[in-house]
């Protein structure tokens, strides 16, 4: 069995393929680039699941970034867990098959207690007083300290926030170069999430982001001639294309006015109660889940849906049996945008009544996907000197809320989640599949049997 390894290039499409990204290009001039037809919705935690199972997202349980449990009648985001994940996973099938194998799952989700011999993943330390410390999480548990004190702490802001950058997939690049030099897998999935940031910031454009798709370009083509030099076989992977947005949709605020949602005051400000309202969406990208905690205003919420601007499809059960949308975890109605449009998780009506939580940085608490915390808020008179002095406040051990995101989601220039009209805007799949010369697209479900294929079998170069 040839050993490989499997480069996840968040966002990447045909059409940035090209002048901007020239190492990934002579990589692939012998190679087969095939655009993946998307599930809906197209966004991280789904995409994933679904290459890696081999299932829809009715039968893995990942409807999407985010849910509500109803058991528990709270929102859950960005959970670590890969027992979430369900069906038999890529590595599980080959160990199953072959005992010696061996598999390093790096910054893919679902990324705590999987059944990989090898996994790093982001994971904050939680204080008791309120404090966020940033740190990973690693299988086995000493390779933490161990790779910490090679290549230093992983680079937290650079992950997500107004402070993303090239620096994280940098460093996630070499965590995977020193775990290929340590462990030798014969499988490593490399999760590089640079892409994601100023798409979604600026625009999808190559005009927009052709510094960030240069720099992008250097970490995957470093990173393809090492493991070309160690004889591994590299296969490229998007989970989604981003396509250009101008219109934020806010449901919940429209859910608010025909007295659907239940708001709870704390402190002074607004706080939605999903237990205790009628109907709520949980938004993720161009897609929402709407859960109708009373059944008999079912009709009225899909009407208001289908008139509401930018939303382009209501889908009921049919429709997501459909779309093997139809778990549990979903939502009663699934609203999805039209390709101008994204939906936000806002609730509030005035900006002062706006949760502490939604000037911040919080991926967990925010009943929804929350696009904007990738901006400073313009409105910060000296941004750079206010951060300081909260950092500053957190170094001495002092409370202090990192309140620097904006409340305007007309920033926001790009988004995905709904399947694009132009296959140039799709995920690829990239690498030696012959079998595939002159295929238009591939569905994303079998993406999982081609990398299967192509990990055990082993055609072309490594």
């Amino acid at each position: 069995m040839s050993r490989a390894a499997v480069i996840n290039i968040v966002g990447l499409s045909q059409r940035h393929l090209g002048e901007d990204t020239p190492r990934i290009s002579q990589f692939l001039k012998r190679k087969q680039v095939v655009p993946v037809e998307p599930l809906l919705p197209a966004v991280t935690c789904t995409m994933q699941a679904t290459y890696l199972t081999g299932l829809l997202p009715a039968d893995h349980g990942i409807v999407g970034n985010g849910w509500y449990d109803r058991t528990l009648a709270e929102h859950q985001f960005w959970k670590q867990s890969n027992h979430i994940v369900q069906g038999e996973k890529l590595w599980e099938t080959l160990q199953r098959r072959h005992p010696e194998f061996t598999c390093a799952k790096l910054f893919w989700w679902y990324n705590m207690y999987s059944t990989a011999d090898y996994t790093i993943t982001p994971r904050p330390i939680y204080c008791a007083d309120g404090k966020k410390v940033f740190d990973i999480y690693t299988q086995p548990m000493a390779m933490q300290q161990e790779i910490k004190g090679d290549l230093g702490d992983f680079p937290f802001p650079a992950f997500w926030g107004p402070g993303s950058g090239i620096d994280s997939s940098k460093w996630i690049a070499n965590s995977a170069r020193w775990v290929e030099e340590k462990h030798y897998p014969n499988l490593s999935l490399v999760y590089l999430p640079h892409l994601d940031y100023n798409m979604q910031k600026l625009g999808p454009r190559v005009l927009e982001i052709g510094d960030d798709l240069r720099a992008i370009d250097e970490v995957v083509g470093d990173l393809i001639d090492f493991y070309r030099q160690r004889a591994v076989r590299v296969s490229l992977l998007s989970e989604y294309g981003i396509t250009p947005v101008s219109r934020p949709v806010h449901l919940n605020r429209s859910f608010r006015e025909h007295g659907w949602i239940t708001i709870k005051e704390e402190l002074g400000t607004e706080v939605l109660d999903l237990g205790a309202s009628r109907a709520f969406a949980i938004a993720d990208h161009q897609l929402a889940h709407i859960y109708i905690n009373d059944a008999s205003i079912t009709d009225q919420v899909r009407a208001v849906l289908e008139a509401t601007e930018g939303v382009e499809y209501v889908f009921n059960e049919a429709w997501k049996r459909g779309a093997g949308i139809n778990h549990s975890r979903g939502g009663d109605l699934i609203a999805v945008a039209d390709k101008e449009s994204w939906f936000t998780y806002y609730f509030w009506t005035e900006n002062s009544k706006a949760p502490d939580y939604a000037r911040c940085v919080d991926i967990h608490r925010k009943p929804g996907y929350d696009p904007v915390e990738l901006f400073i808020d313009p409105e910060i008179k000296y941004p750079k000197l206010k951060i300081a002095s909260k950092l500053l406040r957190k170094k001495l051990g002092m409370r202090m809320l990192m309140d620097v995101i904006p409340l305007d989601a007309s920033l926001v220039k790009g988004s995905h989640g709904r399947i694009p009209e132009d296959k140039r805007d799709w995920p690829i799949l990239a690498g030696d599949f012959p079998h595939l010369e002159g295929t238009d697209q591939l569905a994303a479900i079998d993406v999982h049997k081609e990398l299967i294929d192509v990990i055990e079998h082993g055609i072309g170069e490594a």
